[in-house]
């Protein structure tokens, strides 16, 4: 099936921007004809969706490869060869990423058929402005339907098992009925497919505001409880996340900036994300941390994970009115910049906004001792004063001079100096 552009895309007299070569960081005519824009970039546009970043792919009959870096040298971006077999290559620019690729099956046709759904498997011509669509996609973008092209394509590649879950959240579709029973019956498959990819796919849902749904019917599908065995436990609790989250929103704006922050700028999980993951893992710190590691998480986002893990059913267990000041201090020094999302959790799991607002307020105020504590004296001021070589009691005796300032005790260097000399009589 052969459909202009033109009349697709709301009788529009020009490809919409997303797909016009205007807006790409190349020019058209180093792309060797026949060449045809395919996948996301072309349902995204057809469906008027824009994205801060283009993800643009390319099928090519010949020269993929070498076309790819042809570009790359022309336009001085990035240059990487992802499968030298089946002719791969990206280009890499600031602002997203370039996809060249040799079709499979020796066409265009053939190369669409093996894709993993229907409204995936469309293709534009660049040259002629022209929408190839084969396997009609263009009707399950009307219907809003996420429909499988064949159960052989979601065998040969079974992460597409997850990713029909992960498109239906970001596009608000539906999982064509046939197609839901092919996962199902399929889920087992994906235990074959590497961790970091299932991963990857995991990520998207968490950080999707639409995806927890997503989470819990893929759970019961099969395609989660692999690596979750008991989370339909906490499914309620999932459920009320975002919620939660939009409710502290409306009351601290400045607490909500920190819901998309990320754990350290090489690590892209966002914190709120960070919450939804700690309610699929197990609630035992140590079997969580188990299911976290066999999904190769990075060391900071099972940190996290397990922290909140440990402190969510503390704040569940006795009212946060009667928490000590030291109490208070450790839970702060303990889940760090993780806070904020461990206030959503509470407030997800039945603790009142009062209740909670009560270390909310300590930890949006930058001068609270307990939830952002300075120190009085450092290391080497106690090896001086004191005349004592490093050691682990250094650490002891900062630590204690501490909880002395947050339990209003001492309040000067003198009187963190003086501390200390008489805990050092004492041992």
């Amino acid at each position: 099936m052969v459909v202009s552009l033109f009349i697709f895309v709301a009788m529009s007299n020009s490809l919409p921007p997303t797909l016009s070569p205007d807006s790409w960081p190349f020019d058209l005519e180093l792309l060797t004809p026949p060449a045809y824009l395919v996948g996301g970039a072309v349902r995204d546009a057809l469906l008027g969706r824009r994205s801060p970043y283009f993800d643009l792919d390319f099928v090519m009959l010949t020269r993929a490869v070498k076309t790819a870096r042809k570009i790359a040298d022309r336009t001085k971006a990035g240059f990487v060869l992802l499968d030298a077999e089946r002719q791969i290559a990206r280009v890499v620019f600031a602002g997203g990423t370039v996809d060249l690729a040799q079709a499979e099956g020796g066409s265009l046709e053939g190369d669409l058929w093996r894709r993993d759904f229907r409204m995936n498997a469309i293709a534009c011509n660049p040259f002629t402005g022209e929408i190839i669509d084969p396997v009609d996609g263009q009707t399950d973008l009307r219907l809003g339907l996420v429909r499988m092209i064949s159960r052989a394509n979601l065998e040969d590649d079974p992460l597409r098992l997850l990713r029909a879950y992960r498109q239906a959240a970001q596009l608000g579709f539906a999982i064509e009925a046939e197609t839901q029973s092919a996962i199902r019956e399929l889920a087992p498959l994906l235990s074959r497919v590497a961790v970091e990819r299932v991963r990857t796919e995991l990520g998207y849902l968490l950080s999707n505001s639409n995806g927890v749904p997503w989470i819990c019917r893929g759970w019961e599908d099969g395609l989660f409880s692999i690596w979750f065995e008991s989370a339909i436990d906490r499914f309620d609790t999932l459920t009320k996340i975002d919620q939660s989250a939009d409710q502290l929103a409306a009351i601290y704006p400045e607490l909500a900036k920190e819901f998309g922050r990320q754990i350290r700028d090489t690590i892209k999980t966002p914190l709120l994300a960070v919450a939804k993951l700690a309610i699929l893992a197990d609630s035992d710190p140590t079997m969580a941390e188990t299911e976290l590691l066999r999904l190769k998480y990075s060391n900071a986002e099972i940190k996290s994970a397990i922290e909140l893990v440990k402190y969510l059913p503390k704040l569940q267990a006795e009212p946060i009115s009667k928490m000590s000041l030291r109490e208070q201090y450790f839970l702060f020094r303990d889940v760090g910049i993780v806070f904020p999302v461990l206030a959503v959790l509470a407030v997800a799991v039945g603790v009142s906004v009062d209740e909670i607002s009560v270390l909310i307020n300590r930890y949006l105020d930058a001068d609270d001792i307990v939830a952002h504590p300075t120190q009085l004296v450092s290391g080497n001021d106690l090896m001086e004063h004191l005349n004592v070589p490093r050691s682990p009691q250094i650490g002891q005796l900062l630590m204690e001079i501490q909880l002395a300032r947050v339990e209003g005790r001492i309040s000067t260097r003198e009187a963190a100096l003086k501390l200390a000399a008489e805990l050092i009589e004492v041992h």
